[in-house]
């Protein structure tokens, strides 16, 4: 179990050490700390690297995160340990995963965020952006993994209600540089919780707005289903939109799940549903 993320809490990737493994001639180098968020100098020396905070970390443990280019390291007391969590409440195995920009997770294989062409970042902001303007909304975000939705639609909403199945979804969200905002922001309201009971808590028309964000239907098919569309539809304003990820539609899982997704959807009562290829999934209207 890690402890949670603090000020000055050192997260690295392969990306942030490749430049230090070239500059072990170098009396100080300039590197970031927490995933490319910022910048900070080090002092290189025989044996390794001094941080900031008088933390030493060794060449070979340099070396060790530079060659795992699908894992981020904490370091801890001198120690570098990969962040990655099992799960019991799930059986999935999450991987805080890095990219050149923000990191998304990895769930037993799966990636949570695109990284080919967009990155993580971007391709949180098509997923809202298929929404419209947000200004003065209330947002329902289903599925928080590392908060990028929940930040960036807490932008424009008043207030922003996020559902997580799984705590260590937010154990590795808590250690990561990226998704601090997701704890320290007034207007965003967490709930650990499986989104099926959850919603039934919710009364009649309390959201603006939904994005329902779940992983890929091959782990969790029950969050593709006309029971939970049902409850959406409920829980939604009249005029309100929700957007529904569903994963690459030229693919072919994406091209098998999408019609059964829209249909399910226009029997729960939504309208107007359109495809939104640009952020890989729908959006319906309830009027």
């Amino acid at each position: 179990m890690f402890s949670k993320m603090h000020k000055g809490t050192i997260v690295l990737s392969h990306f942030q050490v490749a430049s230090l493994l070239q500059s072990q001639k170098e009396a100080t180098v300039s590197i970031s700390l927490d995933l490319g968020l910022t910048t900070s100098r080090v002092q290189v020396e025989n044996s390794g690297i001094i941080l900031p905070d008088g933390q030493r970390i060794s060449w070979k443990d340099l070396g060790k995160i530079s060659k795992h280019k699908n894992r981020c390291y904490l370091v801890e007391n001198n120690t570098v340990s990969p962040i990655v969590v099992y799960s019991e409440k799930t059986g999935w195995v999450r991987t805080l995963y890095p990219t050149s920009s923000a990191p998304t997770t990895l769930i037993s294989g799966i990636l949570m965020h695109r990284i080919k062409d967009v990155d993580p970042t971007e391709d949180t902001v098509r997923k809202i952006g298929t929404l419209g303007s947000l200004k003065g909304a209330v947002v329902l975000d289903t599925a928080t993994g590392l908060g990028y939705t929940a930040i960036e639609a807490s932008k424009q909403a008043n207030k922003v209600v996020t559902v997580e199945l799984d705590p260590t979804a937010l154990e590795i969200a808590q250690l990561n540089p990226w998704s601090q905002k997701l704890f320290n922001n007034p207007k965003i309201i967490q709930i650990v919780g499986d989104i099926g009971k959850e919603v039934k808590k919710f009364k009649n028309e309390d959201f603006t707005h939904i994005v329902h964000d779940p992983p890929t239907s091959r782990i969790t098919g029950e969050l593709y289903s006309g029971n939970l569309y049902k409850e959406f539809y409920r829980i939604l304003k009249s005029g309100g939109k929700m957007f529904h990820y569903i994963g690459d539609p030229n693919s072919e899982h994406g091209a098998q799940v999408t019609p059964g997704v829209i249909r399910r959807l226009q029997e729960a009562g939504f309208r107007d549903i359109e495809k939104r290829p640009e952020a890989f999934g729908v959006v319906a209207v309830k009027f």
